[in-house]
């Protein structure tokens, strides 16, 4: 008879996570069970929505005469980026970020807050970590230059939260990597033999 395996600890639920942000070449925190430290900046509370990773990629097929099927499938476009609505709006970092604006020019003067929106702004990329978090479990992200490369409409409602919904598209190092994963998870148990 074969036996399915299957191990319920090596599944991963959204439960919880967070988000952080500091300047271009700052180093990734250790380990995903580790509090990054200065100079990263938490974003604070993010929407129950969580955390998207997301895949953008196009392929060219190749495929021989007299066949149906390619034979061969060449990676023309990857992307990696990362989806989350940022609800503390007043946070500086969470500012920043949005406005594409220094955290130091966003210091208030006499309790208030002011910046002018450019109509070209300059790039903005930033180093990047998010974890998630299920149980014991923890998985971490960093992503050594990303960019706030969509921002979605804000509301203003009685009955809504309103937040910043942000994509961060990943952009290569200089070793040619986007995303740098470091998790905490179960070890994989053996398979069975036949």
């Amino acid at each position: 008879m074969v036996s399915i395996t299957r191990a319920a600890d090596l599944t991963i639920v959204g439960a919880n996570g967070g988000g952080w942000v500091a300047p271009l070449g700052t180093a990734a925190p250790t380990s995903p069970l580790v509090q990054p430290a200065v100079p990263w900046e938490p974003l604070g509370a993010i929407s129950d929505d969580g955390l998207t990773y997301g895949f953008d990629e196009d392929s060219q097929e190749f495929t021989p005469w007299g066949q149906t099927s390619p034979f061969r499938t060449q990676i023309t476009k990857s992307v990696r980026t990362f989806q989350m609505t940022l609800w503390e709006t007043s946070r500086v970092a969470v500012q920043s970020i949005m406005y594409r604006i220094p955290a130091a020019d966003l210091e208030p003067v006499g309790g208030i807050t002011s910046f002018a929106e450019t109509a070209s702004p300059s790039p903005d990329r930033r180093a990047w970590r998010f974890l998630v978090i299920d149980g014991d479990s923890a998985r971490g992200f960093y992503v050594p230059q990303g960019e706030v490369s969509d921002r979605s409409d804000v509301s203003f409602k009685q009955d809504e939260m309103s937040g910043y919904e942000i994509t961060i598209t990943a952009y290569p190092d200089s070793a040619g990597n986007t995303v740098y994963h470091s998790d905490s998870v179960p070890a994989t148990p053996p398979t069975p033999s036949s």
